[in-house]
């Protein structure tokens, strides 16, 4: 990622652009597992750096990126024991096959519709171009590639999440009789629609929130951000495309997932030339080599 200075605002000293939420630095590490993952990535970014050739806060992007997708796919595979144990106790009827009928007696056509049409949006094509249109919008107007380099990651990882997911536990649909066409044949679980909208969704509300200035920008983001999630993956439900359960794993994975991203940006900033930390660490001392000794996370 590569990225350049902004002016100074009042009361700051020099540091990485985007680097602030309102009040909020987000290059200060408030908890001690906050300093210490900091820590442990600038070790691991400096002490390759000589022989990568590359930059010690790239390098801790990639490697926090690369540990935390092989943590998620720890996650997916924990949520195929959790169904595993649901669906041998009381399978379906214990909790999705309720709130489907009760989602069916609350349809009408004009609502099926309209629905219907919403969750298009969240589907393989709408999502996509949803958030391209955003990440185009973001990095023309910060002119950087932080708001490409980050969605990219962030689809990449919630795609690899719904195959994996989906061909693992292999779900079955609720059944078609209840279902609003067009029909879907693909596995369950997860719901994908609300996998990669909590996923893109919440990334470039993070995206939005680094260059609002206002409160009321920030909270109008915010709010519309989880609105859009929660109503995306309750159009699953009410359309009986998914199981109740479908769509909370698929909640669960994805703010999993956008949080990981998110820190990986967060330690990114941290260890960029621009702030203080990271010219610390790129100083020799006394004769050592450039980064031999990693900085503590502020």
């Amino acid at each position: 990622m590569t990225e350049t200075p902004s002016p100074l605002r009042p009361g700051r000293t020099a540091g990485p652009p985007d680097s602030t939420i309102g009040g909020r630095d987000l290059t200060r590490w408030q908890s001690r597992g906050g300093r210490w993952l900091t820590g442990a990535a600038s070790r691991v970014g400096h002490g390759l750096a000589p022989v990568a050739r590359w930059s010690a806060a790239n390098i801790a992007f990639v490697a926090f990126v690369v540990v935390a997708m092989a943590l998620m796919a720890g996650l997916v595979y924990g949520a195929h024991e959790v169904y595993e144990a649901v669906v041998g106790d009381t399978g379906v009827a214990g909790l999705d096959q309720p709130v489907l009928d009760r989602v069916v007696a609350l349809r009408t056509p004009g609502l099926d519709q309209a629905v219907t049409v919403f969750t298009t949006i969240g589907g393989p094509v709408g999502m996509p171009v949803l958030a391209l249109v955003a990440v185009v919008v973001l990095a023309v107007t910060a002119r950087r590639w932080t708001a490409v380099i980050l969605v990219l990651v962030a689809a990449a990882g919630s795609l690899l999440m719904t195959i994996a997911g989906k061909d693992l536990i292999g779900r079955a649909r609720p059944p078609a009789a209840l279902a609003v066409p067009p029909l879907e044949s693909s596995p369950s679980f997860p719901s994908g629609h609300t996998l990669n909208a909590t996923v893109l969704t919440t990334v470039v509300v993070y995206l939005v929130l680094l260059r609002t200035s206002a409160a009321w920008q920030r909270v109008v983001t915010v709010v519309l951000g989880i609105l859009f999630i929660a109503g995306m993956g309750l159009s699953r439900v009410y359309l009986g495309h998914h199981w109740l359960t479908d769509v909370i794993a698929g909640w669960a994975l994805g703010l999993a997932w956008a949080l990981a991203v998110v820190t990986a940006h967060r330690i990114h900033l941290t260890l960029s030339p621009h702030h203080p930390q990271g010219r610390a660490a790129q100083r020799p001392t006394d004769g050592d080599e450039v980064g031999a000794t990693a900085p503590t996370a502020g």
